[in-house]
């Protein structure tokens, strides 16, 4: 069964141009290693809800957009290669060693994780 990798990012609307291009490179270098799709989505009908949704899990500020993001591989196990390859890729090294203070976003705020496909219909 599939696996993916799922992000939700908060972004300043400002950066929407920049982050694209940085997500297009790194699209580019997870495609290359293996990964089956890399896709980023920035909001178009996310509302704040009263008590939970995505600007809220992100602490969203005024001027921010969210944005949520995924990549599929065959497996966890494929996905731990692809990540090895990934990180060793003298490309990603350049954006790793300029570290989170370079991206255009806060990374604190950013959630991430690992999961397992259940359901694919």
């Amino acid at each position: 069964m599939a696996y993916v990798d799922g992000f939700i990012v908060p972004l300043p609307k400002k950066n929407v141009k920049t982050y694209a291009a940085i997500s297009k490179k790194c699209g580019k270098v997870w495609r290359k290693h293996g990964a089956l799709e890399y896709r980023e989505c920035v909001a178009d009908d996310v509302k704040v809800g009263k008590w939970t949704s995505f600007p809220r899990s992100v602490k969203m500020k005024k001027n921010e957009t969210t944005v949520f993001a995924y990549i599929v591989y065959k497996s966890r196990k494929h996905r731990d290669q692809v990540l090895k390859k990934v990180f060793a890729d003298p490309s990603m090294a350049k954006m790793m060693e300029a570290g989170p203070k370079s991206m255009p976003f806060d990374a604190k705020r950013m959630i991430y994780g690992g999961f397992k496909v259940f359901v694919d219909v």
